[in-house]
């Protein structure tokens, strides 16, 4: 997928934290900067707006890839570039890019599917239409699959 086909990115700079010792981000943080991404996704989608205190849909991961291209080192800003691909029944994909800050320079790609649950242990549930029209709305084309 192209760069620009993501409307949305957010800038993180890499902290010693995150590095292993040959100065590479850490394969496990990746998943980490996926969270900030979807986090500040949600933000800029206006899902914090709506629910107010984090009170919005329970989703949780029931999938996560992540193909590693190229490293991402020390003090480097990378741009954490977020999507809605599509809307299920009771799920959301999620597309991420990594890339050097303001670059078109892929260094991981990533997936990542939630599910909709009515409560923290229950069992899958319809993705409420208010929670998909917002996505809809930020990425400006239809979500449902």
């Amino acid at each position: 997928m192209a760069r620009s086909d993501y409307k949305f990115h957010v800038r993180k700079r890499v902290r010693y934290a995150e590095i292993d010792a040959q100065r590479v981000v850490f394969n496990s943080r990746y998943l980490e900067y996926f969270d900030i991404g979807i986090t500040e996704y949600w933000r800029a989608a206006g899902v914090y707006d709506r629910w107010p205190g984090h009170d919005s849909p329970e989703f949780h991961v029931a999938r996560a890839e992540i193909d590693y291209r190229a490293p991402i080192l020390l003090d480097e800003e990378i741009d954490i570039c977020v999507r809605a691909a599509r809307v299920g029944r009771s799920s959301m994909v999620f597309h991420f890019e990594l890339h050097g800050a303001g670059v078109d320079d892929l260094r991981a790609t990533g997936v990542l599917v939630n599910v909709h649950v009515a409560e923290a242990q229950g069992a899958p549930s319809p993705v409420p239409d208010e929670f998909v029209n917002l996505f809809e709305a930020f990425e400006g084309r239809a979500l449902r699959a």
